[in-house]
């Protein structure tokens, strides 16, 4: 008797909890050996979303962060998880980022997640860069198994060309999470970015842009008035924060020219 056709819903779904569950195992695997390894991206917002309904989209793969002093050892624990090294990607980065991949372990059985070509994880090494360089090399410890929410949630910010899957993962950060002044977990730090965002004109524009479509779009995804609010009062924190944070010369020399010159990296493949 052929077996009944999985949910579309029900497949991916599996789909995040089996690349979820990876993330949590190589973590706690790299936590076990003294290194430290944390996630970032997509499924990062996952693990710190509550209102499941809002995180429902798909992920393509996992992002991570871990110190560039440890990367010899964390080769070698990769490759005990069955991944191999793409150097192409070190070589582009400038060996700033490493990318590990493996034949996909998908579809091996009744309610599994589909098979695809390949699992692949990208490891930013002490820094994300994007659109935007976030130094994170000292603050790998405030979250258990992710960057902290306040680094999250600027990963997302500082993107030049907010995707709706941005946008959704903004939303889910503000609708979940309380906006306060200070580096705790299952807290965003408003001080801290409004600092950042006060020493980097062009960080700035993006991130206040953006907490702008936020705001304006908070209504796009059949979320409550409560939680509508809850998204716009946190925006509004933010803005309050980064308006009050200093600015610094290197700030407003560059805020004199504006948009009339290249602020951004642009890069793409955003996860």
């Amino acid at each position: 008797m052929a077996s009944e056709p999985i949910p579309a819903s029900q497949s991916r779904e599996s789909a995040q909890h089996e690349m979820l569950d990876e993330g949590h195992r190589l973590v706690d695997a790299a936590r076990s050996e003294g290194l430290t390894l944390r996630l970032l991206g997509g499924l990062a917002v996952r693990e710190h979303c509550r209102t499941h309904e809002l995180c429902e989209r798909d992920y393509s793969d996992l992002d991570m962060v871990a110190h560039r002093k440890q990367v010899r050892p964390l080769v070698a624990l990769f490759a005990r998880f069955g991944y191999q090294e793409n150097f192409d990607v070190a070589t582009a980065t400038a060996n700033s980022e490493l990318q590990f991949v493996r034949p996909c372990a998908h579809g091996a059985g009744p309610g599994s997640a589909p098979a695809h070509p390949d699992d692949h994880i990208d490891v930013f090494l002490d820094t994300f860069r994007m659109d935007h360089d976030i130094a994170l090399a000292r603050r790998l410890e405030i979250e258990p198994y992710t960057v902290s929410v306040s680094d999250l949630l600027l990963s997302k910010l500082q993107i030049f060309k907010l995707e709706e899957k941005d946008l959704r993962d903004v939303t889910t950060l503000l609708a979940d999470i309380e906006v306060g002044e200070e580096d705790a977990p299952g807290l965003i730090n408003g001080s801290y970015i409004g600092r950042l965002c006060g020493d980097d004109w062009g960080l700035f524009y993006d991130v206040t842009t953006n907490l702008a479509r936020v705001s304006e779009g908070a209504t796009a995804f059949a979320l409550s008035d409560a939680r509508v609010a809850r998204v716009r009062r946190g925006v509004v924190r933010l803005i309050a924060a980064i308006d009050a944070a200093p600015k610094s010369v290197r700030w407003r020399l560059r805020a004199r020219i504006g948009t009339h010159k290249t602020w951004h990296s642009a890069l793409d493949g955003q996860e």
